[in-house]
């Protein structure tokens, strides 16, 4: 293909590749240009990830006795936030517990997961997991022995074909949904780690690397190394496409709006089922998280000033700081200004590309329209998956679920 070509090209010169990645040439361009560009944070720490959010009050008082009554309602919140997360971990833990061995990671994510704004009833929420696994083929065989009833009738075409839907089409990600587990309705979506690596490097569907852009609950650490490698790079990736999208001055609510939405610009869902103020809910109540998350980031960022204190950022709008995001852009992104610019069979120097769209004051505009392009195919070839994994009546059940939240949301 010439996509393949194209890519392959610029790949090969100089670059310490990932050992279970050698023969992807998306993962080629994504290392030689981000991870080898510049080191990764020592500091950039994945533990946020599994941080549940705690009340801590923002009021002063005059008087000593105001203090003393802020201070213990304070504790009591941090203490009944503690006993809330131990609950809710071994809730996940038991879960995870009921599903075959060989998960290499395991996280929860979504309303059921975390506060949302206007989520009133998070208790009552589907909790959604990600099980990442290193052989699909041999755990799907397992679950489908301990869990007939959680596939749709496509179980009985047996775990090779499922494990071939699940890797080929879509996003690399087999779901299950509307399950009955520990008294919770519960989804788990099954991806390979290659896959998932590929994604969180590349973004190749930007499905459940745009998952993990905001907080997710780690239940299963991995101890992969290329895939924590990874998952640095995915957050780092995030906040380069953000600061290309982003005016020169900007809040924190702003910023950390800009990265949870990349993964939904594009997605039609958004204009048929689900909540307009999506982004805006997964990201006000939980402000404290992306700040852990893309803190170590943003403080090792040369071309961003952020002022903690007042939450406030700033950037220059040069051709050096759009030179210096584009180069570290995933190469499917990458891929897509290409073709923008160029006609089809056409392969320019890398360099050039870069170069001519750091130049360009539009940048931003075709940095959106590559991202909205993946997006979009992702999600409707994803969403077509879904209805043959999770059978008719389950998928006219879910979807009717996310129309009548929308609904409500007006």
């Amino acid at each position: 293909m010439k996509t393949i070509t194209f890519l392959r090209q610029y790949s090969l010169r100089n670059v310490n590749q990932f050992s279970c990645h050698q023969k992807h040439p998306l993962s080629k361009l994504n290392s030689r240009l981000c991870v080898h560009d510049k080191q990764l944070p020592r500091s950039l720490d994945l533990s946020c990830l599994q941080t549940v959010s705690l009340w801590t009050g923002k009021s002063y008082f005059a008087s000593d006795l105001q203090a003393i009554e802020r201070s213990e309602k304070v504790t009591l919140h941090k203490e009944n936030a503690l006993v809330k997360q131990e609950k809710q971990r071994e809730l996940y833990g038991r879960i995870v517990e009921a599903f075959p061995s060989g998960i290499e990671m395991a996280f929860a994510y979504g309303s059921g997961a975390f506060q949302q704004h206007n989520s009133l009833h998070q208790s009552k929420n589907m909790l959604d997991f990600i099980f990442v696994v290193n052989k699909p083929k041999s755990w799907h065989r397992q679950n489908i022995e301990l869990h007939p009833h959680h596939y749709s009738s496509l179980r009985r075409l047996g775990p090779h074909t499922i494990s071939r839907l699940q890797d080929r089409y879509g996003a690399g990600v087999y779901f299950n949904t509307l399950v009955s587990m520990e008294g919770r309705l519960i989804k788990y979506g099954v991806i390979s780690t290659a896959r998932l690596i590929t994604d969180l490097l590349d973004w190749e569907t930007l499905y459940i690397s745009g998952r993990l852009h905001k907080p997710v609950s780690l239940i299963v650490i991995p101890s992969n190394e290329d895939l924590l490698t990874a998952m640095k790079v995915n957050l780092q990736s995030a906040v380069h496409a953000a600061l290309l999208l982003l005016p020169d001055m900007f809040t924190e609510e702003q910023l950390f709006s800009t990265i949870a939405g990349l993964s939904y610009a594009g997605d039609f869902r958004m204009a048929i089922a689900e909540d307009s103020n999506k982004v805006k809910n997964i990201v006000k109540p939980n402000l404290a998280l992306f700040r852990q998350m893309y803190g170590p980031i943003l403080q090792g960022e040369e071309h961003v000033t952020w002022w903690q204190d007042e939450g406030q950022l700033e950037q220059a709008l040069t051709f050096h700081s759009r030179h210096h995001h584009l180069k570290c852009l995933p190469g499917q992104v990458l891929y897509g200004l290409l073709m923008q610019k160029y006609q089809v069979g056409v392969f320019p120097d890398l360099e050039e590309i870069i170069k001519k769209h750091a130049y360009d004051t539009e940048c931003s505009k075709y940095v959106s329209m590559s991202i909205q392009h993946i997006v979009k195919k992702s999600s409707w070839t994803q969403s077509i998956k879904g209805i043959l994994s999770a059978g008719f009546i389950k998928t006219l059940r879910y979807s009717s679920s996310k129309l009548l939240k929308k609904l409500r949301s007006r």
